[in-house]
């Protein structure tokens, strides 16, 4: 402690003031110098004590602040007596416990992510062996031409999917990274519907299924039209694709005092229950799961509206079809 520049000013300081009052003292009379010299010792022997102590309780952080970097978050380091250096150990903790828990969440990710790629290895791997098979096949001269179109076909279709999973991988990428910058527009509803339905009209036509579009001209919420078309779409591809030939798509939207609710209704052949709890969760598919599906779409369309202060909620039954809810509030408290 002794080695302390401002301990060596302090006590620098201390000796001259109570030098300069003994020999003060000493103009009136030796009893009184002797009086003050006693007095200044006492007061600095006191000063140097007390500044110990701190110096000791400082040293204990120091140390607890050490193991901290090392990893160990199990120390509790907090003091409930009054004072500024007990103020500073329970900040100390509370950062502590903020550090564990950034810690928890990282070590979070690190699988999450290990697991994403583990997916993404296993959804890339199928169509890159089956190009790679065809590719093979099409360098043969004596292949007919008929096989040659469809390999040619084929490879192109695997393309065209390995295409579509990178570009909705990175858009999720960007969501999960709060990188995306999602915009406070007043959008119509009916006019996000009508822009939603343009890339499905024509499998809803070759399926021959009918959709009736229900609601009020004027319903409207705030939000990113391009983000949240993006995530009706999915929701409509799924119902396209999980409705039979023939089959029918109702879309309805409303608007009250706390939230601007659309619906989007089928009379396919549902989701079964065990699937429900999972089918917005990345690259699961359920039972009922076409044979291209990746499993992306639904996981998508959640964290797009979950972006933007929404939430989605599914109901299927078998007999009467799957039913999509989604809520965007107007004020989040």
């Amino acid at each position: 402690m002794l080695r302390n520049r401002e301990i060596q000013i302090l006590l620098a300081v201390m000796g001259s003031i109570g030098i300069t009052a003994t020999a003060a003292a000493a103009f009136f009379s030796s009893i009184a110098a002797i009086f003050v010299f006693i007095v200044s010792m006492l007061f600095m022997g006191s000063i140097l004590v007390f500044t110990g102590w701190r110096y000791r309780e400082l040293e204990k952080l120091s140390a607890y602040l050490r193991q901290v970097s090392s990893g160990n978050y199990s120390l509790d380091v907090r003091d409930n007596q009054e004072g500024e250096l007990s103020i500073l150990k329970n900040d100390i903790y509370k950062m502590t416990l903020m550090l564990s828990e950034q810690r928890s969440l990282l070590q979070r990710d690190k699988l999450k992510l290990t697991d994403a790629i583990s997916d993404i290895s296993h959804q890339l791997k199928t169509p890159l062996t089956s190009m790679t098979v065809m590719a093979d096949l099409l360098s043969s001269p004596d292949l007919p031409p008929a096989k040659r179109a469809e390999f040619t076909y084929n490879i192109r279709i695997q393309l065209e999917r390995i295409d579509w999973l990178v570009s909705s991988l990175l858009k999720l990428s960007k969501i999960d990274a709060q990188t995306i910058q999602f915009k406070q527009d007043q959008i119509s509803v009916k006019r996000l519907i009508q822009k939603a339905l343009e890339p499905v009209l024509i499998p809803m036509d070759i399926k021959e299924q009918t959709v009736s579009i229900q609601g009020d001209d004027h319903v409207s919420f705030m939000g990113d039209f391009n983000w949240t078309v993006e995530a009706i779409i999915n929701i409509l591809k799924n119902a396209v694709e999980h409705t039979d030939q023939g089959g029918r798509i109702a879309i309805s939207f409303s608007e009250n005092a706390l939230f601007t609710e659309i619906v989007i209704a089928d009379n396919g052949k549902g989701i079964p229950k065990e699937d429900l709890p999972y089918i917005f969760k990345r690259f699961y598919k359920g039972k009922n799961a076409g044979e291209g599906s990746i499993g992306i779409g639904l996981a998508m369309a959640h964290s797009i509206i979950a972006s933007q202060n929404g939430v989605i909620d599914v109901t299927s039954d078998s007999e009467r079809g799957t039913e999509f809810r989604i809520k965007l509030y107007k004020q989040v408290i």
